[in-house]
């Protein structure tokens, strides 16, 4: 996963050019401290715009954790918050996860990445890069089916 660093300050300031509605690939890295790895959670999602607002939904078949976000954009900064309910049938056992979100938006309009933040199940506060890819603008049925499958 590329990192947010490879964004300039400069990039930041600039108002980011377009819409962002549409079909878009998330990705976000975390440590399982109860299995001692890292792992990525990917899902498809859609995003609608709504002026400055974003809502982030994920598509029922890209992952069995479904995932929303709410952010609000000013310039090329992207930030809110996140809510991943895990699977039931996961090592999670349904426990749901939440926290804050901030990310900086690609001078394209077809990247934005930056960090999460969130507790964890031992008390802890847990942090780790988030990516969003830009895939497809349209948000029709027939788009949206197309990504009704686990990201590769």
């Amino acid at each position: 996963m590329a990192s947010h660093d490879d964004l300039t300050a400069e990039s930041a300031q600039e108002a980011a050019p377009g819409t962002y509605s549409g079909v878009w690939l998330s990705s976000y890295d975390y440590v399982s401290t109860g299995r001692g790895a890292s792992f990525t959670g990917k899902h498809y999602v859609v995003v609608l715009q709504h002026g400055d607002r974003l809502t982030v939904q994920s598509i029922p078949g890209s992952s069995d954790s479904p995932l929303t976000m709410d952010l609000t954009i000013d310039g090329a900064v992207c930030t809110g918050t996140w809510t991943e309910q895990t699977a039931e049938e996961g090592y999670y056992r349904g426990a749901r996860y939440h926290g804050a979100i901030q990310l900086l938006i690609d001078p394209t309009g077809r990247r934005m990445a930056g960090k999460w933040v969130g507790f964890g199940k031992d008390f802890d506060v847990n942090t780790g890069p988030w990516e969003l890819v830009f895939q497809d603008a349209s948000t029709t049925k027939a788009t949206v089916d197309q990504y009704r499958r686990p990201p590769s």
